[in-house]
């Protein structure tokens, strides 16, 4: 019987001004006269983000949810070539470690997914680089948190460019510029428009990168429809990561807009796919990516627990019979 654990992005539904992505534009700290004014707001801004953070992991340990995505906007303008003289760490240090210690003690998976515009296979130099300084943000983050960074940040292949086979090599061309502790943080998911499940696998068995199967941009996306015969190779991508496989799991708005996410998950779909893997791996989490968040995880378990063909283990995980 595989364990089926679910989680949600960022933002919950259920919890009152809790957001962990409040920002300040880069117009509007120009706008500050006193630099270090400007600085000391950004810092407020971030320390609130962070306590957001501990309310969210506060509420998911209530609830029994084990995994959850961080929003990759907690520190507004990190980075920021304006602000490169900003030691953003030093002020969070505290903060962060509560968020790490409290996700340690209750062993919630924690992880991100950086902006689309972070692109390794990019043409250009500079997006290239600015996407390193990004993960580098996202690494340093998980170590002040003291989360073990490996495999915590998932991400797209990048840019097709209207070349697959291109595109894909200058992927594993760029990867070589990656420092090695970052590269070691990145896992790979296919997308429903550029690089299919097969063009991905090919990147991560490649480089040793664990993919994590989206399977509504499957549907939406393929070259061979029958992922069922890849996936024993997609397993493979996780047989030396510290973490349990992770998928993404959302539903098609319609027909119509088959590629936008709805508000909830269609269980019969998800379950479509757990009885075809059910067995084949001891567990797998599925992230939900869906517009209702937190809320879209409690209704499916509302599903779930009508099911005769689980066993509910909490209020979000269950086993496959």
């Amino acid at each position: 019987m595989t364990i089926v654990r679910l989680g949600y992005v960022a933002m919950s539904m259920e919890l009152q001004n809790a957001s962990p992505s409040k920002t300040m534009t880069f117009a509007q700290f120009q706008k500050i006269e006193d630099r270090e004014a400007a600085l000391r707001k950004l810092e407020r801004i971030a320390l609130s983000n962070l306590e957001n953070t501990l309310r969210l992991l506060k509420h998911n340990a209530a609830s029994d949810i084990h995994f959850y995505r961080l929003t990759s906007r907690l520190i507004p303008l990190a980075g920021h070539e304006e602000l490169l003289d900003w030691n953003y760490m030093k002020p969070l240090k505290e903060a962060l470690r509560e968020v790490g210690n409290f996700a340690n003690k209750h062993e919630i998976r924690i992880d991100f997914h950086p902006d689309h515009f972070v692109l390794i296979n990019s043409t250009e130099k500079h997006i290239l680089k600015n996407s390193i300084k990004t993960l580098k943000l996202h690494y340093l983050l998980l170590k002040g948190m003291g989360i073990n960074p490996v495999h915590r940040c998932v991400m797209h292949v990048g840019g097709n460019y209207k070349e697959t086979e291109k595109s894909l090599e200058r992927f594993i061309d760029n990867w070589m510029d990656i420092p090695n502790p970052i590269q070691k943080m990145i896992m790979l998911e296919n997308d429903d428009t550029s690089f299919t499940l097969d063009d991905t696998l090919y990147l991560c068995e490649k480089l040793e990168i664990p993919l994590v199967f989206d399977y509504h941009h499957h549907l939406a996306h393929h070259e061979n429809e029958n992922w069922r015969e890849n996936w024993e190779r997609v397993v493979h991508t996780w047989s030396s990561s510290p973490l349990p496989i992770k998928m993404h799991i959302s539903s098609p708005k319609s027909d119509k807009e088959f590629r936008h996410h709805s508000d909830y998950v269609d269980i019969k779909m998800f379950f479509n796919f757990l009885k075809e893997i059910n067995g084949s791996i001891p567990q797998i989490d599925c992230m939900i990516e869906a517009k209702q968040k937190d809320a879209a995880l409690f209704r499916l378990m509302e599903d779930v627990k009508k099911r005769n063909d689980v066993e509910l283990i909490d209020g979000s995980s269950f086993h496959l019979k």
